[in-house]
């Protein structure tokens, strides 16, 4: 069954176009993806929606997607309340909407 994650981010001002560069080649990088993107929800702030084959293709894919947010960590600033960088979550699809 599909699933999707959504990770939300807040970027450093002046590092947007670092941040989005970091992305241009996940659908290489990330094995299962099916598509993602990138939304701009406010200054600086983002949020990745991605969907994928099925949980077990987004639990493999996790060490990739671990290794690109390392390459681009310094760029983000803390969300606040202990939430680090990103705030993610992800699930199966249990309703298809239009």
């Amino acid at each position: 069954m599909t699933a999707f994650n959504a990770v939300r981010f807040r970027v450093k001002p002046g590092r947007d176009q670092e941040f989005l560069d970091a992305h241009r080649d996940v659908g290489s990088q990330w094995p299962g993806l099916v598509r993602a993107h990138i939304i701009k929800t406010g200054e600086g702030a983002y949020c990745l929606v991605a969907e994928w084959r099925d949980t077990d293709a987004l639990a493999e894919a996790r060490p990739a997607m671990i290794a690109t947010l390392n390459s681009f960590r310094d760029t983000l600033e803390e969300l606040g309340e202990g939430r680090g960088v990103t705030d993610a979550v992800s699930g199966p699809v249990v309703m298809g909407l239009r």
